[in-house]
């Protein structure tokens, strides 16, 4: 190649290069506030980092949420902020758990802690992913809010939705998914904050400020995308720290968005249980198959059975109640019956189950009267056409206790 040519082929390369970032960053971008509504603030929390130089930051989540990223910059940006402070943060984040999950592990993982001032919430990638009905995405994001005003009523709380390709998709298609739906309807009720980011990502990949093969790359985000939740939810912080107006803490709650919502779940010792011989307490279980865990679900007690026929029985009061198992390779079928009602039959091997054991929550009775009740639980004879066997492993109960 000539010197001649090859000058050329450099000027026209650098002419390219720099079209197409003149390009890029000619284009407006959209501002963040566009998908955020600060509703009713953050002063109370607000003033305990202020004022009492002294405030606990939970983070209630999923893999988004548990994974380095957003959640520690936040972290990182209040304790530069407020250099005066002392901060406790909780990282109450525990991948593949939504907003059923996070009612019934509320108190442990939360609440008893401490007092909280202010909280962030994130479960709408995970309620797609688990297929968690609309109804049981309000009852638990519901009972959450008001579990956590029980708590705190002073609490400040931040709903999140993060984003999928499946909510990119509805959006595409002119429909708000369900999860963002929901978790801005319950945010509205109780005059929350709330991102939705999920829509903010839709609307900046259709305004070509990035892509999502090369920039943000799958649902947990790339350090890229991490930058972008945190700028969102420090855009949001900020806007409402430069509000000072009065205290809400004495707000008057309104009604219940759904009168069967789950704010009084719990945890219940698994030895609670009466049971057959068939059933095992494992007091450290670890798996035999050597497939993944996840933490908090490993190494602990679990209930365990894997014979057809394994009965059980337990008592409770409230007006809900369910189980939180593992399920992996070997997960089975049961049938179960609430107050000598029909039998019903549940699945408890999910699409992952075959290279994971997943901690999965499945509740078997909502809306019942509030009172005493009696559940009865077997193992089916049937199993599902992918599973190796029929085991069931209890690792809580899970009780709506009214009182």
């Amino acid at each position: 190649m000539s010197k001649k040519t090859f000058l050329f082929a450099v000027i026209l390369f650098s002419t390219t290069v720099l079209t197409a970032q003149s390009l890029r960053t000619s284009i407006d971008t959209l501002n963040p506030e566009l998908f955020m509504k600060t509703r009713g603030g953050l002063n109370n929390s607000y003033a305990a980092i202020t004022k009492n130089k002294k405030a606990t930051v939970a983070f209630l989540g999923g893999s988004i949420t548990y994974n380095p990223g957003w959640r520690d910059k936040v972290c990182a940006y209040l304790k530069e902020k407020f250099p005066g402070t002392k901060f406790c943060f909780i990282a109450a984040g525990i991948p593949s758990l939504g907003s059923l999950p996070h009612a019934f592990r509320l108190q442990r993982d939360v609440l008893d802690s401490g007092k909280v001032d202010l909280l962030f919430i994130e479960a709408a990638v995970n309620d797609k992913a688990n297929a968690t009905d609309s109804i049981k995405q309000v009852q638990s994001l519901e009972g959450i809010i008001l579990h956590s005003k029980k708590s705190n009523p002073a609490m400040d709380i931040v709903m999140l939705s993060f984003a999928d390709p499946e909510k990119t998709k509805d959006y595409d298609n002119g429909k708000t998914p369900v999860e963002v739906y929901n978790h801005e309807l319950v945010a509205d009720h109780y005059n929350l904050p709330s991102i939705n980011l999920a829509k903010e990502v839709h609307d900046k990949l259709s305004n070509h400020e990035f892509s999502w093969e090369n920039d943000f790359k799958d649902l947990h985000p790339s350090p890229f995308g991490q930058e972008l939740y945190f700028q969102a939810i420090k855009k949001l912080l900020e806007k409402c720290f430069a509000d000072t107006a009065s205290l809400i803490e004495n707000r008057i709650l309104p009604s219940p968005l759904n009168q069967s919502n789950f704010a009084n779940g719990k945890y219940v010792d698994i030895k609670k249980a009466k049971h057959t011989k068939q059933w095992q307490f494992v007091n450290d279980w670890v798996p035999s198959d050597k497939l993944d865990t996840r933490e908090g679900f490993v190494h602990v007690p679990v209930l365990e059975a894997d014979k057809p026929g394994a009965a059980l029985s337990f008592s409770f009061k409230g007006n809900a109640v369910g189980i939180c198992i593992v399920s992996g390779a070997d997960a089975g079928i049961i049938s179960y019956s609430i107050d000598n009602g029909m039998y019903k039959k549940m699945d408890l091997f999910t699409q992952w189950s075959g290279f994971l054991h997943l901690p999965w929550y499945l509740i078997l009775g909502s809306g019942l009267k509030n009172g005493k009740h009696k559940i009865i639980i077997k193992i089916a004879d049937d199993k599902n056409e992918n599973s190796k066997g029929h085991a069931c492993r209890i690792v809580h109960f899970l009780v709506n206790d009214m009182k």
